[in-house]
């Protein structure tokens, strides 16, 4: 019923509790790989990469949190979606503080299967998604010349419009210190040589307009 190809990295450090999340991801189909904490969860992870992690808090060496933290600082990885069980009370400040390392979703101790699986299935959907996402910016068509990109209909546009529609993402505009160097000190040199020099008038004195009497 729950059968599914994707392997979780269960990591928890007491022995009791190791064993009872072990056996209900089995229970939901998955693949389990086990860590004692949080820098054991990290050489497996350098080992062996994985998609889900399901991670106690409080944990000896590492933490949970310290170990997200890790996970969301590297670069050029898959994006791993990180589920943290805790035995504290679920206060919207504990929330807060895991929301702020990078975690994902929040479970607390005991654990309910029912409840696990739901995260998990938000998880892979949500992995998808990126997966998708993520080939679809690696195959996204751009000018070389003007930096419009092709959309799904043949109509090219400016990149803000098209991440824009898709996610909708408002974007503010500034300039870099690169193009300013190259393209603004040069505009503005370039416009203040063309303006027209103004005549000297020291030691000149102009008459009055003549009026009629």
């Amino acid at each position: 019923m729950f059968l599914t190809a994707m392997r979780v990295l269960a990591i928890e450090d007491e022995e009791i509790g190791r064993a009872v999340l072990r056996q209900a991801l089995r229970t939901l189909g998955y693949a389990v790989i086990e860590a004692v904490d949080g820098e054991d969860a990290w050489r497996q992870l350098e080992i062996e990469p994985t998609r889900i992690v399901v991670s106690d808090w409080m944990m000896p060496n590492l933490d949970g949190l310290e170990l997200c933290r890790r996970i969301r600082a590297r670069t050029g990885q898959d994006y791993t979606y990180f589920i943290l069980v805790t035995a504290r009370d679920a206060s919207s400040q504990n929330q807060h503080i895991a929301m702020d390392a990078g975690v994902d979703d929040f479970l607390s101790k005991p654990i309910d299967v029912q409840e696990l699986w739901m995260r998990l299935h938000v998880a892979e959907r949500i992995l998808k998604y990126t997966t998708r996402v993520r080939q679809l910016e690696q195959l996204l068509p751009i000018c070389s010349y003007c930096k419009k990109v092709r959309d799904d209909h043949n109509y090219w546009q400016q990149i803000e419009n098209y991440i824009k529609a898709r996610t909708g993402s408002e974007f503010s505009h500034s300039v870099c210190p690169d193009c300013y160097q190259r393209i603004v000190v040069p505009d503005l040199q370039n416009a203040l040589r063309a303006v027209p020099k103004a005549t000297p008038t020291a030691g000149r004195v102009t008459p009055p307009p003549d009026r009629a009497g």
